[in-house]
């Protein structure tokens, strides 16, 4: 139905797939995974033709079908629009669909008062659901999804779980969520950069992503061990021929002039060993795994009073502009809880947990750190990464947090280079990295998993639910939800709902 030949694909001379080859049939879910910036959204655009950036060899059958594609980033004209003319061409096509659409638009919790709107005044997940409600109406044969989770609320998330699986046409998406990635895969590729992204490296399955991860799991062990045991053999053998050559060279100054056979013997014996040193530091060693799981921070030396009132807030009617998003909202919060707030797209919690924010943000007895849905109102876009951490501290700071950023994976051009060119997984890193450099013992986050690997993703619930400092935050991520929080409200119009 769908195939790929050697495909290999450039940008700026660096390779970020060789060779790939795959075919897609009727039924496969297709999740292309791995770590920020290696080419996942980039070999979407490759395969529908609209990535001009690239250096593209090889081919692509895709036998004249309709292929559906969701983007990452809505077109900027397109913001401009209403839901309707975002929807539609034209009236008639309107009317033609209508049943269509309603039908569509309860599957997706959407209600039509919405289309009313322009783009640019709705919320991501309001702009990730009207997007695919696009893609429905359109009825593609084969579907490209571009991160279709971000944002969405966990109701929508669990429909689009039912609808990849249920779908007959293949479906190839990117993903960070682990959940859904283990409720509709059968099929991975995992696109990698390693030895510092130096070199690509792609790694094809037909199989589930929790089969996946298992067999990685177990493939890396044994990789470790084998390069861990080669390494300790070459030391072995390093040692042993040093010891040697020690020993001839000790004979070669002692050996008398007056034996003159016996100092040729000794010469042509280091000649020997010289050959044997040059082919033992020739030789390749196995070399233990670079993988995106191997990111690694912690917070040190934050503690927060457990009894320590954080925060009391009391808005009787919470509102932007003359809209009301919600009335009597009430929220304590003490130290050491992990606080999770969920509920619809658009609903106000991501503007709820800013209020949070500029009520905490000048307290003297605590360290705020803010992670914004929107990164840019976090820094200067043209800030290099070093210079946005830079008022942190001494040079010696700096070299800590130099060291914090290549333990997640930050190569030393992205160091260097400005924040505008990061993924959004490394942007949500260098925040991180950051909050640890301050020794923040409050941490305010929105959606803080949502752009990170899913394989890198378990290390930062890890150290999250290991913190013991305050966190409030806004998820829909079901696996962080349950592995950190350890209180979930659903933020309604009536208020916070305590879910557990």
């Amino acid at each position: 139905m769908f195939e790929i030949k050697n495909l290999s694909i450039q940008i700026h001379n660096q390779y970020f797939i060789r060779n790939l080859s795959l075919t897609l049939n009727a039924g496969d879910k297709l999740a292309i995974i791995g770590e920020e910036g290696n080419g996942k959204s980039t070999l979407l655009k490759v395969i529908l033709g609209i990535c001009p950036y690239a250096e593209v060899e090889g081919t692509i059958f895709s036998k004249n079908h309709s292929i559906g594609y969701l983007p990452q980033m809505l077109e900027s004209n397109d913001l401009q629009k209403t839901g309707y003319e975002y929807l539609f061409k034209s009236l008639e096509d309107y009317y033609n669909q209508v049943n269509f659409l309603y039908q569509n638009l309860e599957r997706l919790h959407i209600d039509d008062s919405l289309l009313e709107r322009t783009l640019s005044c709705m919320s991501g997940g309001e702009k990730v659901k009207l997007s695919i409600l696009k893609l429905l109406l359109e009825k593609p044969d084969i579907l490209f999804l571009d991160e279709p989770t971000n944002d969405l609320d966990i109701e929508t998330l669990e429909w689009l779980e039912h609808f990849i699986v249920e779908t007959k046409c293949p479906v190839v998406y990117v993903s960070h969520d682990e959940t859904l990635l283990s409720h509709t895969a059968n099929c991975i590729l995992h696109l990698e950069r390693i030895y510092r992204k130096t070199e690509c490296k792609h790694t094809f399955y037909r199989t589930t992503y929790d089969d996946y991860v298992r067999m990685r799991r177990e493939s890396l062990v044994k990789e470790t061990m084998i390069a861990k045991q080669e390494q300790r053999d070459y030391q072995k053998r390093e040692e042993k021929l040093r010891q040697v050559m020690q020993k001839v060279e000790y004979q070669q100054n002692t050996i008398s002039r007056s034996n003159p056979h016996g100092g040729r013997l000794l010469k042509k014996k280091m000649h020997s060993l010289k050959s044997q040193e040059r082919k033992l530091h020739d030789t390749n060693l196995a070399k233990v795994p670079d993988v995106e799981e191997g990111i690694s921070f912690r917070f040190e030396d934050v503690t927060i009073p457990r009894f320590k009132k954080i925060l009391t807030i009391d808005i009787p009617t919470f509102q932007v502009d003359t809209r009301v998003l919600a009335t009597n909202l009430h929220l304590e919060v003490m130290g050491n809880e992990k606080v999770c707030i969920i509920g619809s797209n658009g609903i106000g919690k991501s503007t709820f947990l800013k209020t949070i924010y500029e009520t905490l943000r000048n307290r003297s007895d605590i360290r705020v750190g803010y992670m914004p849905q929107n990164y840019e109102d976090a820094w200067d876009e043209n800030q290099s990464v070093l210079e946005f951490l830079s008022s942190i501290g001494n040079k010696e700071e700096m070299q800590k947090a130099m060291t914090y950023l290549g333990n997640m994976k930050f190569t030393v051009e992205e160091m260097n280079g400005s924040i505008r060119n990061l993924s959004g997984g490394s942007k949500a890193k260098l925040l991180l990295t950051r909050f640890v450099l301050e020794k923040v013992d409050v941490l305010l986050l929105d959606e803080p998993t949502r752009n990170v690997s899913p394989l890198s993703n378990p290390v930062i619930r890890d150290v999250l639910r290991k913190f013991q400092g305050t966190i409030i935050s806004v998820s829909h991520d079901r696996k962080y939800i349950s592995e950190v929080a350890t209180r979930v409200y659903r933020f309604t119009k009536n208020g916070l709902v305590l879910e557990r």
